[in-house]
């Protein structure tokens, strides 16, 4: 069922404008991955250098996966294993998908898909970044986030008071080719976690958990 901020999360982001939201981790920024003008303005507010790659972020697991069906067996069920969660993966993107959210890297891909049930009927991917200036403390409540974004943002969602703690960054480039992986920034989800979905490849959610 979409909620309220969901419908207006998605008109913003059609509109081609940028919505301050609190994720699961800590409060970002979300425009349309697609729009040369609403990323521009995002990266602007942010202070961060245009050639800085930033994640794209779905909210449920099925479009995703159809999106991103140029996956390989062996990832996407990587993929199937980690997601939803507070991870954001590194993944081999050969189409140059989302292109714009990749910077001069388009060959990988930095994924997000979120546990968060008052967006969960937002239907369409996002560009994402935390909502701090380039380098900055990343906020976990909204009066912690930047006055200018705040005032710069066309929609302003409240999310409470979050975790705090930024996405674990996993990168999966290899995982098709050796089952390689490797953590490059630590986060919200520990190792031993990852290295435990990996192996089972048993996700704590249920597959109706996943999609709204």
């Amino acid at each position: 069922m979409r909620t309220g901020a969901a419908e207006a999360f998605e008109r913003c982001i059609a509109d081609g404008g940028v919505v301050l939201f609190g994720a699961d981790t800590v409060y970002g920024l979300a425009c349309d991955p697609r729009s040369t003008a609403a990323v521009a303005r995002l990266y602007e507010l942010k202070g961060r250098p245009a050639d800085k790659p930033a994640a794209v972020m779905f909210f449920a697991m099925a479009p995703a996966l159809a999106a991103l069906s140029q996956l390989g067996s062996r990832t996407r069920a990587a993929v199937e294993a980690l997601l939803p969660g507070a991870l954001t993966l590194l993944l081999r993107n050969p189409d140059r998908l989302f292109s714009l959210a990749c910077g001069p890297h388009s060959t990988t891909l930095g994924l997000r898909v979120p546990v968060l049930p008052a967006l969960a009927g937002v239907r369409v991917p996002v560009l994402q970044s935390s909502a701090n200036p380039s380098g900055g403390s990343d906020p976990r409540a909204l009066a912690d986030v930047d006055a200018r974004m705040r005032d710069g943002a066309d929609l302003v969602l409240d999310g409470g008071t979050l975790p705090g703690t930024p996405s674990t960054v996993v990168d999966l480039r290899s995982y098709e080719a050796d089952g390689a992986w490797s953590v490059l920034r630590e986060g919200a989800v520990p190792g031993d976690e990852l290295a435990r979905l990996l192996v089972t490849g048993q996700h704590p959610l249920q597959p109706q958990d996943c999609v709204p």
